[in-house]
């Protein structure tokens, strides 16, 4: 007697990442995608709409984050098994994966070498954790269905009663002009270089010769706070140059660059929180790669997660982005909250 195909439904944002899960799945005869989705609500409606077995689910997604489209399929679907993938490594948000009932979770930049595993594992009621993960210690409980749910607990050995999340700051402002902007970020800095925070500004040319006169006008010593090591100003083209690679931010590269940028600046403080402020990523709007931007904003949010930083992006908007309501709406999603005027 043969025995029908698994049905599964694939969420991610980003078009070629999907293909690559379809076609990696496609090598399982006992798989059959059923559906793809690419955004939060559009995955809830599919699940309850198609009935899937199994969800390989992206975390950073627009409208819904993975995180609540699984506490939705929960209540939807109880008997489906999630898989989800992202590019984060952060173990606080893989717990509150497990925690939801998901069995699996891989860090997207292993997925060519664990993506058929971890399904595997998955589909056998196993759980699978990605080597791209922090080594810790990770227990779970038996996995047993409890009035048609799965339960499943991960404990971490120094943090089993811990409830918090790592401190997550990753906010955005959307300015009707330069003037605008500048007048914000001038608030912005001063008050961070007063209360002893160090602080990196990312911006274009314009902008940071706009804030510093502006900081010397409202009598903050900028020359100063550059020589003591408080504030760091960037060329947002030199960031660019350092983190691209084949017109996409390289996730290895930012990391890396970002991270050793806030080191240097937490380093000898007596308050190590950093304070940032970014124009990468809306520069990379402003010129027509919005996929671009949307990846770095992810990559960014990541960052917020896993160091010590505040981080705040400034967008100026044109007419032409203000009428781009899906990228306004995906770029609001990478954030942890959207400052108002």
């Amino acid at each position: 007697m043969e025995v029908s195909a698994l049905g599964v439904l694939v969420v991610d944002d980003y078009v070629p990442f999907r293909r690559f899960v379809r076609s990696t799945l496609a090598k399982r005869q006992n798989l059959k995608v059923i559906g793809e989705a690419s955004d939060g609500l559009e995955a809830v409606r599919k699940t309850e709409e198609l009935k899937p077995d199994l969800i390989v689910l992206d975390i950073g997604l627009p409208t819904l984050n993975g995180i609540e489209v699984a506490r939705q399929v929960r209540n939807l679907r109880p008997e489906c098994k999630i898989l989800f993938m992202s590019q984060g490594t952060s173990v606080d948000v893989a717990q509150e994966a497990f925690n939801l009932g998901a069995l699996g979770y891989i860090v997207k930049t292993h997925a060519g070498s664990e993506l058929l595993a971890a399904v595997d594992e998955v589909c056998q009621g196993r759980r699978f954790v990605s080597k791209g993960l922090p080594s810790r210690n990770w227990i779970s409980t038996p996995i047993a269905p409890v009035s048609g749910r799965l339960s499943v607990e991960e404990v971490l050995p120094s943090s089993a009663a811990k409830k918090a999340k790592i401190s997550h700051c990753h906010e955005v402002q959307f300015y009707s002009d330069d003037e605008a902007l500048l007048l914000a970020l001038t608030c912005f800095v001063e008050a961070a270089l007063k209360a002893k925070n160090p602080v990196i500004v990312v911006a274009t040319e314009s902008h940071r010769t706009g804030l510093f006169d502006r900081l010397l006008a409202r009598g903050v010593d900028g020359a100063a706070a550059i020589e003591q090591g408080f504030y760091l100003p960037m060329d947002v083209d030199l960031a660019l140059s350092a983190l691209m690679v084949n017109g996409l931010p390289d996730r290895v590269r930012f990391l890396s660059v970002l991270g050793d940028l806030i080191s240097l600046a937490a380093k000898g403080a007596d308050h190590p929180r950093v304070v940032a402020f970014g124009e990468i990523a809306p520069t990379l709007w402003a010129r027509g790669q919005a996929e671009a931007a949307i990846l770095l904003e992810h990559l960014s949010d990541e960052l917020a997660m896993t160091h010590n930083v505040e981080i705040l992006c400034g967008y100026v908007l044109n007419s032409f982005q203000r009428e781009q309501d899906h990228i306004y709406e995906r770029i609001c999603s990478e954030h942890s909250a959207i400052r108002s005027r």
